[in-house]
């Protein structure tokens, strides 16, 4: 492995531990009135993680899994990746895995992948939830084990949405569109511009980077279903973009932290000309396991928080018994749930025999 390779990596792992190390929810405990309530915090047993592995290899999504499952403090953290046609698996993300603290990887892709965390092999342990990115496979299987064993998303093409206005450079603008589309040929990118002007001199800019882009094929395939959208002003930017709930948002703006105020429905937020998207993609303040197709109305990216438990705890006194207890059963009474009630009576009952 090239020596700055195996820095980069490091240094990533290192920014991604930082990072869902203050993402970790903590232990409370409240005490009122004889009541002494609280929510415990405690690691999945076991997590599966996809690590794609067919039109280009993702050490950084063996970061990007691993990182969080193990600082929530998961005992076992399995990688499934596809091995290349040899049945190597890229030295990459074998390195990425094993930096990052994974305890096995196993050299499995697709829906197979999938079922086997699922379910588990005679080699591959069953595991209490699968994460990461994948193809349309993956994410069926994804689909079809979703109860059986926890996901974090239904994961499609990857997503850009750019609100630009001058004078934000064309040529970057072009750059930006077109390495958010060499992810896949149905990757989605808009651009949201007040200026026309701003528009066309993007489109102007996408030719000569899509001619010279390395994944050409990919990338024309993409880049042709790409879109410009004309609005009157930064607030309608906001509205179209809380619309299309993009996986990330590059927000190039004269003021970006006031139009942050106006976002409410993105993956990943990019605020400013410097605050390229692969960032992001590579560990600075972000996880690039993201919402896609409109699901960042409701939901967010991979994070520390998905790979633990929270269960409530109560403890009820007896003098909390005796002043809560009659609002409980004639609550339960109410709904017909006699023998919910019961169970408090006899309690409240007992106390006062003691």
């Amino acid at each position: 492995m090239p020596s700055e390779l195996v820095v980069a990596i490091d240094r990533m792992i290192d920014r991604l531990r930082m990072l869902h190390e203050r993402q970790l929810p903590g232990e409370w405990w409240v005490e009122r009135d004889g009541v002494r309530s609280g929510e415990i915090v405690r690691p999945l047993g076991r997590a599966g993680c996809y690590v794609p592995g067919g039109r280009a290899t993702y050490p950084s999504t063996a970061c990007m899994t691993v990182v969080p499952a193990k600082v929530a403090g998961v005992e076992q953290v399995v990688v499934c990746t596809p091995p290349h046609p040899d049945g190597t698996v890229s030295p990459a993300v074998l390195l990425a895995a094993e930096r990052a603290e994974v305890d096995l990887v196993v050299k499995a892709g697709g829906a197979q992948a999938v079922a086997a965390m699922a379910y588990g092999t005679e080699s591959v342990p069953a595991v209490d939830r699968i994460v990461g990115p994948g193809n349309v496979y993956v994410t069926a299987a994804k689909r079809e084990v979703a109860g059986d064993v926890g996901i974090d998303s239904l994961a499609g093409p990857s997503e850009l949405v750019i609100v630009a206005e001058p004078p934000a450079s064309p040529d970057v603008l072009a750059a930006d569109l077109v390495a958010q589309a060499e992810h896949d040929p149905l990757a989605a990118t808009t651009l949201v511009t007040t200026s026309e002007a701003l528009a066309a001199d993007v489109d102007v800019a996408l030719e000569g980077e899509v001619a010279r882009a390395a994944r050409h094929d990919v990338v024309a395939a993409s880049i042709g279903r790409a879109r410009a959208v004309l609005v009157d002003d930064i607030e309608s930017a906001a509205e179209v973009t809380n619309e299309l709930a993009p996986e990330h948002l590059e927000v190039w703006v004269e003021d970006p932290r006031s139009f942050l105020g106006l976002v409410r429905n993105a993956g990943a937020v990019f605020l400013g000309p410097h605050s390229a998207v692969q960032f992001g993609d590579y560990g600075v303040g972000s996880n690039h396991v993201l919402p896609t197709m409109g699901t960042a109305r409701f939901t967010s990216g991979l994070r520390t928080s998905d790979f633990v438990t929270i269960s409530p705890v109560v403890e009820v006194d007896a003098g909390a018994l005796a002043a809560l207890g009659p609002e409980i059963a004639a609550v339960a009474r109410a709904e017909g749930l006699f023998g919910h009630a019961r169970a408090v009576d006899l309690r409240i009952r007992g106390a006062q025999d003691a």
